[in-house]
């Protein structure tokens, strides 16, 4: 199960990214982002693409849905992943899925392989060095004392043959022609939306990280 990636996206590479499909370069804000490479894991902020307004954002988002019984936004999630097949029908995520989609574009991501009693981290990289887009879905949360916070949950899929050499799950990753759909920009029903959240072959490497004996987290 994915429990870390990278993201490194100014929004001058975001605007290159996009001229792939010229609907999406036109309505981008011209804003800036930081230019290193961030590495983000559970309980951790991570910079989302999202449709708003009849522009694109990018937002600041925690990984993980917080507690209903949470006190306070730093309190451990009890969710970071939302598996494909039942999305549109858990109470947890039914909702979020329909009205609130958001992209997270990726340089790399992880896959944890359980080894005896460690676990293995394993990072996938695109041969291309182009970044990924993983589905997520998001939420606010709020407290009745006036604390919120945006969150986010990693959709999965089962494994595509390379990452099921080591688990049974992997991130979904979303194909640039699908984003406007996927985002909201582009109208449709939430079947043709879940239709999208299939497993993705792609041309992308897996090796072990140096650090093989990391804890899991979740």
């Amino acid at each position: 199960m994915c429990g870390k990636f990278t993201q490194m996206m100014t929004w001058r590479a975001l605007h290159g990214l996009y001229s792939i499909n010229d609907e999406f370069t036109a309505s981008i804000p011209s804003k800036s982002a930081p230019e290193e490479v961030e590495t983000v894991t559970p309980v951790r902020d991570a910079s989302v693409l999202v449709w708003e307004d009849g522009v694109y954002n990018m937002k600041r988002m925690r990984w993980g849905f917080a507690k209903r019984s949470a006190k306070a936004p730093g309190a451990r999630p009890d969710h970071i992943h939302a598996r494909a097949e039942t999305i549109d029908t858990l109470p947890t995520f039914a909702e979020a899925f329909a009205h609130r989609r958001g992209l997270l574009i990726v340089k790399t991501f992880n896959e944890g392989e359980e080894v005896g009693k460690k676990t293995v981290q394993h990072t996938i990289t695109p041969n291309d060095g182009k970044p990924m887009a993983i589905a997520v879905i998001f939420e606010r949360w709020q407290h009745d004392d006036g604390g919120e916070l945006l969150t986010f949950v990693m959709v999965t899929t089962p494994p595509n043959p390379l990452i099921a050499r080591i688990t049974d799950r992997m991130p979904a990753v979303i194909q640039p022609g699908d984003w406007a759909l996927w985002l909201g920009e582009k109208p449709g029903s939430l079947a043709d939306i879940k239709a999208l959240l299939i497993t993705q072959d792609g041309d992308w490497s897996m090796a072990p990280e140096k650090r093989v004996d990391q804890p899991t987290l979740f």
